[in-house]
């Protein structure tokens, strides 16, 4: 692995190991093993690593976190950069591809894994000005706002997932509190006064900068320090006193909250290794001098039983967490939480007096509760991202315009993952099991136990033809089990049972496809799909598993739409397309007519958000009545009524169904009069729209109903 001339480029830690770019390649470097790779997978020259550490230990998303890393070459065209990824901490690469990157402008500038945000973000420059690009819904419908570009910026991914960047170079720094979607420039302060709103404007050179989840430190070339705290508002330096600190070879780190290092290599001419002379600062007391008009911080106590923790929580439930705050005697300071993804968690905070302390100090209580900002329906649905994507937060609890000197007084954070809790399992209720009726017995399952389809039996395509060869069949019991016993003529409903650490929590009331793993044909159904009811076409199984590729047979599920929707068969009898389900009971008129044909649907077009537009056409003979079925929860307006034929009169629809309690008739044709309410012996049920006629003998006649409506998918 000699390189002649070595040029280090980029260096990034990725768990317990570093990551070097010498010479436009990748090197890992295990400290703990003391062993050194080079990495695979890469086939063009790089110049930058990009990555993030996650510091909850023993959990697998932050485990994720760690291994996923970014190599690319940055100043290429964004649309033909070579951007590779690792989810091995470095080790091996592969071609990383994002949709749409052929359509962005500019010169590629970066690319990170924004995990508080969910999202992966490129860095566009073009023109002097930079921005991000996001991958996912719904920042990958806009940018992040534009900012200023002079020259080329190292970003620092500043640790806790909170969503902070450091943008600097040796004249400019520059934050950003969310992840890129706003980049601002850090001010130089003295005391409560603003000297300087940029770093540009006070013309130093910067040598070192060095951050941790809540503060920052910049050494410039003239031997001056600035720090600084990456507040929830704003980020503003201080400048320490003069010192005889600054070399060519130093370097900041921060060791613990408040307590900075100032690390600086010493050559040995005799041995190859390097010392360190390290110079300590304690920046709570620096800012004890007078002279800097640090202020007293407002704020005594600050905690939270939540700090520094990891939480799942599903998609549907709610997580509840409590803060503590002790303000000083005579002081109002306000606490602001904020979450890093506010597009999938939201929160409701409340505060109230929770009593005294021993010295007469009122004692605050904060109530937090957090859960998937799509229920808490505040939000419009485009704002909110996937119900079907997981996602990471990272929760805050900090004050506002919180002093310089509240050192000491770190905010509360906590890395919320909203998705699948692992800590829950779904279990089949098997009172009534193989084992336990003696038909099978634990200990042979357990003992590899296998078993024989015959060739006549199964089909591996699914096809339901005849296999080639007879099918071995090994049983995972350690997965399954013993299997359930169910009599072929008592029909048999799964009872599903939600488990968490081992404890029954409850029976859920879910949605289940039953999949014949291994093609076997030989069973039956007990009805047809006429006698079950079903006015559409339902879903065929071969077709599903062709459309489904390699997700097969797992991808039949509740958004699975019908493959045979828009064929003639299958708008036969259909009032609406399918929504929750394959089949549905039929509609019914009130009263049969005379030669009546059934309702025919015209096309089901779409527009923005959850709107739908259907057609619906009714054509008859004589005197009549006739309903429209609405199936699901959905709440719908009556927007056009037209009528033809020979002395063709249409009337206003009305709607005796509680999930469209808003109806109102808009942009009526003009013809149309509220009718009477019908004599009917039983009221109309839940879901049914209701239309008629106007006594008469009238023939050929036909009403054409335009309904627009608004649809839960």
């Amino acid at each position: 692995m000699q390189v002649g001339t070595p040029e280090v480029t980029s260096a990034h830690f990725a768990g317990s190991v570093l990551l070097l770019v010498v010479n436009q390649k990748v090197y890992v470097y295990d400290y703990e093993a003391n062993f050194w790779t080079a990495s695979t997978g890469i086939q063009h020259p790089v110049s930058h690593v990009s990555g993030d550490n996650c510091c909850y230990s023993g959990n697998s998303f932050c485990m994720d976190i760690s291994n996923s890393v970014f190599a690319y070459l940055r100043g290429d065209q964004v649309s033909q950069a070579n951007i590779y990824f690792s989810n091995s901490r470095g080790y091996r690469f592969q071609k990383y591809t994002q949709e749409r990157r052929a359509e962005l402008v500019g010169t590629f500038g970066g690319i990170f894994s924004f995990h508080s945000l969910s999202q992966v973000g490129l860095l566009l420059v073009d023109e002097q000005m930079a921005m991000f690009s996001y991958s996912d819904h719904p920042l990958n419908r806009s940018f992040g706002l534009p900012f200023d570009y002079d020259r080329a910026l190292d970003i620092l991914i500043a640790p806790g997932q909170k969503g902070i960047l450091i943008f600097w170079s040796e004249k400019n720094l520059l934050v950003s509190r969310n992840s890129g979607q706003l980049v601002e420039s850090v001010q130089v302060r003295e005391g409560q006064r603003i000297l300087y709103n940029s770093i540009v404007k006070a013309n130093i050179t910067i040598h070192s900068v060095a951050a941790n989840e809540n503060e920052l430190a910049v050494l410039t070339e003239g031997n001056n320090l600035y720090y600084g705290s990456l507040g929830i508002q704003s980020s503003s330096l201080i400048k320490f006193a003069d010192q005889n600190i600054w070399s060519q070879e130093a370097v900041l780190m921060f060791t613990d909250v408040g307590m900075l290092e100032i690390l600086t290599p010493l050559r040995d001419v005799l041995f190859p290794a390097f010392d360190f002379q390290k110079c300590r600062l304690n920046i709570q007391a620096l800012l004890m001098d007078p002279q800097l008009q640090a202020g007293v911080c407002k704020v005594e106590l600050l905690q939270g039983e939540f700090e520094n923790k990891m939480y799942t929580i599903d998609m549907n439930s709610q997580l509840e967490l409590t803060a503590l705050m002790i303000p000083r005697p005579g002081t109002l300071p306000v606490p602001l939480v904020s979450v890093s993804n506010p597009h999938s968690l939201g929160l409701q905070a409340v505060i109230c007096e929770d009593g005294y302390t021993y010295d007469g100090n009122t004692k605050h209580r904060l109530n937090i509760s957090l859960k998937q900002q799509h229920h808490w329906g505040r939000a419009d649905p485009n704002f909110t991202s996937s119900i079907k994507r997981p996602t990471i937060s990272t929760i805050t609890l900090d004050i506002a315009n919180k002093e310089i000197s509240c050192v000491d007084l770190k905010p509360l954070t906590a890395l919320i993952s909203v998705g699948c809790d692992l800590e829950k399992k779904i279990v089949i209720q098997n009172e009534l099991s193989a084992c336990y009726h003696g038909v099978l017995d634990p200990v042979a399952l357990q003992d590899n136990y296998s078993y024989i389809i015959e060739r006549e039996a199964y089909d591996p395509n699914f096809q339901g033809q005849q296999a080639k060869k007879d099918l071995e069949v090994h049983y995972p019991y350690e997965k399954l089990g013993c299997p359930l016993l169910a009599y072929y003529d008592i029909p048999w409903k799964p009872v599903v049972e939600l488990w968490r650490e081992g404890k029954f929590q409850e029976v859920v009331e879910a949605e289940y496809v039953l999949l014949e793993m291994n093609g076997l044909f030989t069973y039956t159904y007990s009805l047809t799909a006429s006698t079950a009811g079903c006015s559409a076409q339902p879903q065929n199984w071969t077709t599903i598993t062709k459309m489904a590729g390699d997700t097969a047979p797992f991808s039949w599920d509740r958004e699975v739409r019908p493959a045979l929707l828009n064929s003639p068969r299958a708008r036969l009898g259909r009032r609406l397309p399918v929504l929750r389900s394959v089949c549905w009971e039929p509609a019914r008129p009130v009263q049969a007519a005379a030669n009546r044909t059934p309702e025919t649907p015209g096309a089901f077009k779409s527009s923005m958000g959850f709107s739908r537009i259907l057609e619906v056409e009714v054509q008859y003979q004589g005197a009549s009545r006739f309903g429209v079925w609405f199936m699901g929860d959905a709440s719908c307006v009556l927007i056009e009524q037209k009528g033809w034929g020979s002395s063709s009169r249409c009337v206003c629809a009305q709607v005796r169904v509680q999930s469209c309690p808003t109806l109102q008739p808009r942009g009526l044709w003009p013809r149309c009069r509220p009718p009477p309410a019908p004599p009917h012996p039983h009221p109309p049920p839940p879901g049914l729209l209701w239309a008629w006629d106007s006594p008469g003998k009238n023939t050929g006649v036909g009403c054409h109903f335009l309904l627009q409506a608004q649809v839960p998918l």
